[in-house]
């Protein structure tokens, strides 16, 4: 996010300085995205994986400061909640086997967590939403101690006025109040990097707002919060509704929300991203850095943009630009929509169909964005969510009348073979490609995703003792299937 948060108040002057900041960093953003050979270079991918951490109990344990000191490893950052923390690979070529060069990785970072955990008492698991948080794990008590989380949760609770209503409908319906965003903590995500070249990126980003909904709809991982089943994937609503400053909504009158799908294809380039971040959003962190963007591109450099890079991200779509002045600076896409979970065989899985597709497709966005209108994307983003492997998602087609709907089951199954191709003419080795798209590809078959998993779990283990019960005793048994590394759809139907 570019500064780091070494104050709590700020000024209108701070504001202002800001504000000039950022529209000295936009200009120089477009003067260097325009310089010839900017950004080009071999396609990266890289990955942050989120965890929560449990006791024994299966309860949250509020202790990722202790288990990172404990680990050592420079990959792990603290989250909002004192039950999470984030691991973040180094980047891999996209050409060979780069799943299996994030998994070799990804493993030995977990490995290092679950075994600083056990020295608190506490175990990761990598699930989308941890089905056994309750009400009194979230709250002030539960932020992580760092001046950024405190600054952002009262930029936002200050702009609100008001607690942050949580309601989402499902198979039960929760409506909750929150006095902070610590409720956002309770999501987890598989996040995936990929570096676009500038020339390529409106295609590219495109590209990826098409593939996101099938992707979504094949890695349900989050039905379960504060008790009540919702969603397949909850963290999406979760998230949008926990850190939205907007307060009342008159409906005459929406602002944008800091989290979102987006607001309609972009045409140019990551500029436009950057910019309506700028004209949408009041910043929430006015720390200024202390270099001046335009002299730096006007002589040649490459900025840091820090200023532009920190209220960026603040706004969190689903897929987001991303500037980095490292490596001679480039541009990459941020793909956030995945939970985490349930196993590293999933997730690479999800992350080779996600990255497939959306490398496929960027060839094929001259004609499916007339064929596409933008509110049909972001239509089945949320379908996707909402019911999983069983939603009716829209998907263009050559041929008016275009789109045309098919169950998401379906529409996976159909789109594996472009996934493979568009992962092999990136370079990927064949099998490597097969090997993880065989995973989705037996997942949508057997309908088992781990939100699925979930549901059926508890619906078992309910027969015989409470809620609060069974939720503990399907995360139990969850973390024992996991451990066995098999993916979700091998594994047994609880009894």
């Amino acid at each position: 996010m570019g500064l780091a948060i070494d104050r709590e108040s700020f000024d209108e002057g701070d504001q202002r300085r800001f504000a000039e900041r950022l529209r000295d960093g936009l200009a120089a953003l477009r003067a260097l995205l325009a310089r010839p050979g900017f950004g080009e270079g071999p396609a990266t991918i890289g990955a942050e994986v989120e965890l929560s951490l449990v006791g024994d109990d299966e309860r949250p344990r509020p202790v990722n400061e202790a288990v990172i000191a404990a680990s050592g490893d420079p990959r792990l950052a603290v989250e909002i909640d004192r039950f999470n923390l984030e691991c973040n690979s180094r980047p891999v070529a996209l050409a060979g086997r780069p799943f299996e060069a994030l998994g070799a990785e990804l493993a030995d970072a977990l490995g290092g967590i679950e075994r600083a955990a056990a020295r608190h008492a506490a175990h990761p698991v990598l699930v989308g939403i941890l089905p056994t948080v309750r009400a009194a794990d979230l709250g002030p008590q539960a932020m992580t101690d760092t001046a950024r989380f405190r600054v952002l949760d009262a930029a936002i609770r200050r702009l609100r006025e008001r607690d942050f209503r949580l309601c989402i409908v499902g198979e039960d319906r929760l409506d909750t109040l929150c006095e902070d965003t610590t409720a956002e903590g309770a999501n987890t995500s598989l996040q995936l990097h990929l570096r676009v070249a500038p020339r390529a990126f409106a295609a590219t980003h495109a590209a990826a707002q098409i593939a996101t909904a099938p992707a979504l709809a094949a890695a349900g991982n989050s039905p379960l919060f504060l008790g009540c089943r919702l969603w397949e994937e909850t963290r999406i609503a979760l998230f949008k509704q926990a850190v939205d400053e907007r307060g009342e909504l008159d409906e005459s009158w929406r602002p944008a929300a800091r989290v979102s799908f987006g607001h309609g294809w972009v045409r140019e380039g990551a500029h436009e991203l950057f910019a309506e971040s700028v004209a949408l959003h009041p910043p929430l962190l006015p720390v200024c850095g202390g270099e001046d963007a335009l002299a730096t591109v006007q002589a040649g450099g490459v900025p840091r943009l820090e200023e532009l890079r920190l209220h960026h991200g603040t706004v969190w779509r689903w897929n987001r630009a991303i500037y980095d002045p490292a490596d001679g600076g480039h541009l990459r896409i941020e793909l956030r929509a995945l939970p985490a979970g349930p196993t590293l065989a999933d997730m690479l899985a999800n992350a080779a169909f996600l990255l497939g597709l959306t490398l496929a497709l960027r060839a094929d966005a001259e004609w499916m964005l007339p064929a596409f209108p933008f509110e049909y994307a972001h239509r089945n983003f949320y379908r996707a969510a909402q019911q999983g492997l069983d939603a009716t998602l829209l998907w263009p087609v050559r041929e008016a009348p275009s789109p045309q709907p098919v169950r998401a089951g379906e529409l996976i199954a159909r789109l594996l073979p472009k996934a493979h191709a568009g992962l092999v003419a990136a370079g990927v080795e064949d099998a490597e490609a097969a090997r993880w798209l065989a995973i989705v590809g037996a997942r949508a078959a057997s309908g088992r995703t781990g939100a699925r998993w979930q549901r059926r779990a508890l619906a078992r283990l309910e027969r015989g003792c409470s809620r609060d019960e069974a939720l503990a005793a399907l995360l139990a048994r969850y973390r024992a299937e996991a451990a066995r590394g098999r993916p979700v759809h091998e594994w047994p139907e609880p009894a």
